[in-house]
C-alpha cells in the first residue's frame, strides 16, 4: 500500500529517490523522440526486460491456469504482445500532450452509444467500466470530446512518492476530476454520480474484501462497489474498451450495451463476462502479468503453478 514520504526509513526514501530519478530520466529521454517513435520504443524495451524481470514467466503461468490448451505458439507470441502493449501505454500516460491531440478523434463504436448519449443528454450519472486492457485512459479522452462532459477517474497512488508527483501530473493532463483510491476519493466519486457525472473505472484487479466470483472460469475475488454504486444513484453501466489498432499507435472505443439493473454479484459477474469475452479476441492487450486469481490458493494448485 503506498505511504507517506513521513512513514518511510530514510533507507527506503534513498532508494525510492534514485530510482525516481532514474525512472524520470527514461521517460525524459523518451519524450525527445518523436510521439510514434517513442511509443513503439518503449513497447519494445519492456517487451525486451519482460523475461529478465519474470513477467514473461506470470504470463505463461496465468495462461496456463485459464487457457491450458493454447498452442505453443500462440503463448509465445501473446508473452512478447503483453509487455509491449504494457509499455506502450507506459509512454502514452507519459506523452499526455500527444496522446490527448491523438486518441480526441478516435473512432467510438458499438452498442452502448447510444444509452450514453442519452444519459448524457438526459443529465444522468454514467459509469464507464474498463480494464487494463489497450489503454482505458484512450477511452477517457475520446468520451470527453464527445460527451463536451469531464470525465472523473479513480487512479492509485504509487508506492515511490518521488516519481508518484509525475505520474498524478501526467494523469491530470489527459483530464479530471481526478479522485484517489481511498476514503476521500471515494466520498469525491459518489458527490460526482449524484450530480449526474460521467466517471471511468477499472474493475479487472484482484479486490480484498470483494466476492469470490469466476473470471476464465477460476475463482476471481471481484469488488462489487461498482454496480451497488450503479443500482444506488440509477447511473447507467456501461463496459467500455479501448481496442490498439494494428498500426500500434491508434484505438477503437468500443461500449457494449449497459449492463442490466439486477444485484450487486450478478452485475459484477457480466462484467467479468463481457471483459472476458474481449479478452478472448484480443488477448496480447489484456495485462496477463496482474495477480487476478489469487483465490486460485487452497484449490489443489500447487504453489509452483500458482499465477
Amino acid at each position: 500500500m503506498p505511504v507517506e514520504k513521513s512513514e518511510l526509513s530514510r533507507a527506503a526514501l534513498r532508494k525510492y529517490y534514485v530510482s525516481g530519478l532514474f525512472l524520470k530520466g527514461v521517460i525524459w529521454a523518451m519524450r525527445l523522440l518523436p510521439y510514434e517513435r517513442r511509443i513503439a520504443t518503449m513497447g519494445a524495451i519492456v517487451r525486451g526486460v519482460a523475461p529478465l524481470v519474470g513477467f514473461t514467466k506470470r504470463v505463461q503461468k496465468n495462461l496456463k491456469l485459464t487457457c491450458p490448451d493454447l498452442p505453443d505458439a500462440e503463448v509465445k507470441r501473446i508473452c512478447r504482445a503483453v509487455p509491449d502493449n504494457a509499455g506502450r501505454a507506459i509512454m502514452e500516460h507519459f506523452s499526455p500532450e500527444g496522446f490527448t491531440a491523438r486518441q480526441a478523434t478516435a473512432k467510438v463504436s458499438g452498442p452502448g452509444v447510444a444509452a450514453f448519449d442519452a444519459a448524457v443528454a438526459e443529465g444522468r450519472p454514467v459509469m464507464m467500466i474498463t480494464a487494463h486492457f489497450g489503454h482505458y485512459l484512450a477511452a477517457r479522452i475520446a468520451l470527453q470530446t464527445r460527451s463536451g462532459q469531464p470525465i472523473g477517474c479513480l487512479y492509485r497512488r504509487m508506492a515511490n512518492p518521488y516519481f508518484n508527483d509525475m505520474y498524478v501530473e501526467a494523469f491530470y493532463k489527459t483530464g479530471a476530476p481526478m479522485f484517489e483510491q481511498g476514503r476521500r476519493g471515494m466520498v469525491e466519486m459518489v458527490r460526482s454520480l449524484k450530480k449526474g457525472g460521467i466517471i471511468a473505472i477499472v474493475s479487472d484487479l484482484h479486490a480484498h474484501g470483494g466476492e469470490e466470483l469466476t473470471f476464465f472460469g477460476k475463482p476471481a475475488v471481484t469488488s462489487v462497489l461498482n454496480a451497488e454504486l450503479a443500482i444506488k444513484y440509477k447511473a447507467e453501466l456501461i463496459p467500455c474498451y479501448a481496442i490498439r489498432q494494428p498500426n500500434g499507435i491508434d484505438f477503437e472505443i468500443v461500449l457494449h450495451d449497459p449492463v442490466p439493473h439486477t444485484d450487486p454479484s450478478t452485475m459484477t459477474q457480466f462484467t467479468n463476462d463481457d471483459l472476458e469475452a474481449v479478452v478472448r479476441k484480443h488477448m496480447g492487450q489484456w495485462f496477463w502479468i496482474h495477480r487476478r486469481w489469487k483465490a486460485w490458493k487452497g484449490l489443489g494448485v500447487q504453489p509452483e503453478d500458482m499465477p
